[in-house]
């Protein structure tokens, strides 16, 4: 081993501490980094294998008529097409609670279910529940479950013997809506296919092998879907008119015989009146079947399955934060490795000096601090890659069991990230030391042996301030004119603090600020409690009726509700929420419309209509624009936009019916109400769901409550990432402000250790240097503060979906935690350096270097 090669291990030997908060500050910026940044895909990730596994189906069809072999193979003729037909059908189970019932068949190759418990359905008494009617409900293996007789099964009772998960189902808070009982699916069951009395199919299953290798909640794969759909609608065209005569053939063939009997006796008797009733008789007839068998297909894909929408957004909005928040982190942590290394290298300015008067060249002299530079941030990086990589997004998929199927971790390697961080740590490192090195290469041998001449002392702008300089004392003077005699040193304190500061709070205000957007929409704009969907022909009085029967009933609008279709400038906008009234003022009861600027209320114009704020940043447009509405059943129009107001949650365009009628030439039809109720519990509110489908008068009722849930389950879904960022956010703080204190006591040591010659206690001399700490302190928090709105703000704005804006929101709580751990950290530091100063070898650090 050569001689600077020794000296460069003697060195790291002996700065140690130094070279550990090196490679410990540049393991959390990259475990962060990479971590975060590997976290989203791999949530994609292990969705993707989860779905392959159980041979989820791309592409699911409902018949109005049912499923045959004829239709299975019909749907195979769509290249890469794999088909299977099942009995389905919505049924009201034990306790009157709502469920998915699926026919169960031995080999059954798509949606395969998998067992959490028990077994699979073998005889035709055994029954295989959803694991959240075990986890919600309290079923266990063994019971017996039983149906109600309109259930319309062979058997009535079943014993339960498996409790299982479904890729159909990945969201463990929801399963769906259906037209029975309150309208709300509770779980899904699967019994023997032999079970259920159904002739044919009803629901029929396609997977396209081809598509199994896309990320199943990416916009590449519902396009590749969407064409897959496309193909499968084309040869599905003529199968619908084919299926109507499968079924009418019986019918029509004896219609046809009768008929044939009917001539026959015409041409021997002649057209008597009692024929002629005959024939017309078996023509209505005839026109009567033909009618009553009508074949059409209603189509969904993945994303149209419960959970798997917001399962996307949710992975979307981390991959978001991820662009923004490690980059931060990161940038931070290098920031402050920049400052260490910096310091080491001046620091052993003697020692250059010494090696360039021994003959050394330049280029020798500084490989022996690059390479310390160098290990320090290769090692830093590898490990906090390595460790990120594998871990953080593992913690994520552990945690989101709470709110999805238990999913599978697959967490690709990132190398990019891995890369990235590579670049960014040897910049901090290597970098700092090409810089400083190359500064001190250029200096005489002679100088470098010298210690650097001190800055001259300056008044500062509190001395000119006479009548406040006068009233410090020395201790206060000798700070203030320290911090402001090293403003580089300063500026970086304030910068780690700061820094320190703003990624906790911004951790707290993603959390609070997704929090708020839901709380705030269903308080201070959604005021009503439900939306009951009437019948069609159902007049609202007939379900006011139902409504007034229940005690928790408040009171009811009708209003005309559907969606549409909007474009403006080039840009379009689907899906949007429409509702139409002809009660302007009374609709301020059940939705708070304010103008987004100004906040003034916004009453429904009789012309124009009134959009949400992300409807309308979506179409690019402004008070007074115009845009093309299209509805559902085909009506168009255009219209000015008379005001743009706050809305949280969704698109919705508002408008009177007056408005409605002049843009789409059509009269508005009342055909649904909106509900305001008292509190309720969740069984009051499923009865009177119950209650109004039992009527007829609805056809389903939704609760803004369960929306609720849905949108406050975005939030408990990032915990477990904001707790992480938290978390590190903190560590990296207390390791920044102990560094930069180190480096700060090694810069001054001469200075400490003189006045604790001259007299001063132990107290004073730490006090020396943690006034300016407390200063610096409450400086940096300050402007962590401000950083760390600007930072929420930016992350929100990154994370918005295209239904959901998140209000900048920081609570109390945040600012207090974030406050209170540097503060915290601080007096930690102090006090280590407290103890570090009073072993402090004062004739040593005295030494002169002359």
């Amino acid at each position: 081993m050569t001689p600077m090669a020794k000296y460069m291990w003697r060195n790291i030997r002996d700065s140690l501490g130094r070279f550990i908060a090196i490679i410990l500050i540049i393991l959390l910026g990259a475990l962060i980094f990479v971590g975060v940044k590997a976290t989203g895909p791999a949530l994609n990730a292990s969705l993707n294998a989860t779905v392959k596994q159980d041979r989820l189906s791309d592409v699911q069809l409902m018949s109005t008529t049912g499923f045959t072999s004829k239709d299975v193979a019909t749907a195979e003729k769509a290249a890469g097409a794999q088909a299977e037909a099942v009995k389905f059908k919505y049924v009201s189970g034990s306790k009157g609670q709502v469920v998915a019932l699926y026919g169960y068949q031995p080999g059954q190759q798509l949606n395969q279910f998998s067992l959490q418990s028990g077994r699979k359905p073998v005889k035709p008494n055994e029954i295989v529940l959803d694991q959240r009617a075990k986890r919600t409900f309290g079923y266990k293996l063994g019971q017996t479950y039983t149906f109600p007789a309109d259930a319309k099964l062979t058997r009535r009772t079943f014993k339960i013997v498996g409790f299982a998960d479904s890729p159909l189902y990945i969201d463990n808070a929801q399963r769906g809506s259906a037209n029975v009982g309150d309208g709300a699916v509770r779980y899904f069951a699967y019994i023997p296919a032999s079970q259920m009395k159904m002739s044919v199919s009803s629901l029929l299953n396609v997977r396209f092998k081809s598509l199994q290798t896309a990320d199943t909640v990416t916009d590449h794969y519902a396009d590749l879907v969407r064409a897959k759909e496309k193909k499968l609608k084309a040869v599905f065209k003529p199968r619908a008119a084919a299926r109507n005569q499968e079924l009418l053939a019986p019918t029509l063939k004896k219609l046809d015989a009768q008929q044939a009997q009917l001539d026959a006796a015409k041409r021997l008797a002649g057209n008597t009146p009692q024929i002629a009733a005959q024939q017309a008789a078996l023509t209505a007839g005839r026109k009567k079947a033909v009618a009553a068998v009508k074949t059409s297909y209603t189509w969904q894909v993945r994303n149209d399955l419960p959970g798997f929408s917001a399962y996307g957004d949710s992975s979307d909005r981390i991959a978001a934060i991820a662009n923004v928040f490690p980059v931060f982190f990161f940038l931070v942590a290098a920031l402050i490795t920049f400052t260490t290394v910096t310091r080491m290298v001046e620091e052993a300015r003697g020692q250059i000096g010494a090696f360039k008067a021994l003959g050394y060249g330049k280029w020798r002299i500084a490989v022996n601090y690059l390479n310390y530079a160098l290990i320090g941030g290769v090692v830093g990086t590898i490990l906090g890659s390595v460790i990120g990589n594998w871990s953080i997004p593992r913690i994520v998929i552990a945690l989101y069991k709470n709110e999805y199927l238990p999913l599978q971790p697959v967490v690709p390697i990132g190398w990019d990230s891995a890369a990235l961080a590579g670049i960014f740590s040897l910049l901090a490192t290597v970098g700092a030391a090409a810089i400083v090195v190359r500064e001190q290469l250029a200096e005489k041998p002679a100088a470098l042996m010298l210690p650097r001449a001190p800055k001259s002392a300056k008044r500062i702008l509190l001395e000119r301030i006479t009548p406040l300089w006068r009233r410090f004392n020395f201790n206060q003077k000798v700070s203030y004119r320290n911090l402001f005699r090293y403003k580089s040193r300063m500026w970086m304190t304030i910068i780690g603090i700061a820094g320190g500061t703003a990624l906790i709070l911004t951790g707290f205000g993603i959390k609070n600020s997704i929090e708020a957007s839901g709380s705030r929409q269903y308080s201070e704009i959604v005021k009503y409690q439900a939306v009951v969907r009437l019948a069609d022909d159902a007049q609202p009085t007939a379900a006011r009726r139902v409504l007034a029967a229940d005690d928790h009933y408040r009171s009811s609008l009708a209003v005309t509700a559907d969606v549409t279709d909007l474009t403006a400038h080039g840009q379009r906008q689907d899906d949007v929420t429409v509702f139409a009234t002809d009660q302007p003022a009374a609709l301020r009861r059940y939705i708070g419309l304010h103008a987004q600027k100004g906040g003034q209320a916004i009453t429904l114009p009789a012309s124009g209509v009134v959009l949400t704020q992300k409807t309308a940043k979506q179409l690019g447009v402004a008070v007074g624009d115009s845009i093309r509405m299209k509805t559902t059943v085909g009506h168009t129009g255009r219209a000015r936009v008379a005001a743009i107001a706050t809305n949280y949650v969704g698109n919705t365009l508002y408008l009177s019916n007056s408005a409605y009628e002049k843009m789409l030439n059509v009269k508005p039809t009342a055909n649904s109400l909106l509900v305001r109720l008292k509190a309720q519990t969740a069984s009051q509110r499923n009865t009177l769901a119950r209650r109004l489908l039992k009527s007829g008068d609805a056809l389903g009722t939704s609760y803004t409550v369960d929306q609720q849930k849905t949108v406050s389950s975005m939030g408990k879904m990032l915990n477990p990432v904001v707790m992480i960022f938290i978390l590190l956010s903190g560590v990296l703080s207390f390791v920044v402000l102990y560094n930069l204190t180190n480096i700060n006591v090694a810069e001054r040591i001469r200075e400490l250790s003189t006045v604790k010659v001259l007299g001063f206690y132990d107290q004073e001399v730490t006090m020396y240097i943690g006034r300016e700490n407390i200063i610096l302190t409450g400086a940096g928090i300050l402007f962590g503060y401000a950083g760390g709105n600007l930072l929420t703000a930016y992350i929100l704005h990154q994370a918005e979906t295209p239904q959901i804006v998140f209000p900048l929101h920081i609570s109390l709580f945040g600012y207090v935690v974030a406050t209170a751990l540097m503060i915290g950290f601080t007096g930690i530091v102090m006090f280590i350096t407290h103890q570090r100063l009073k072993r402090v070898d004062m004739v040593e650090a005295l030494k002169s270097n002359d």
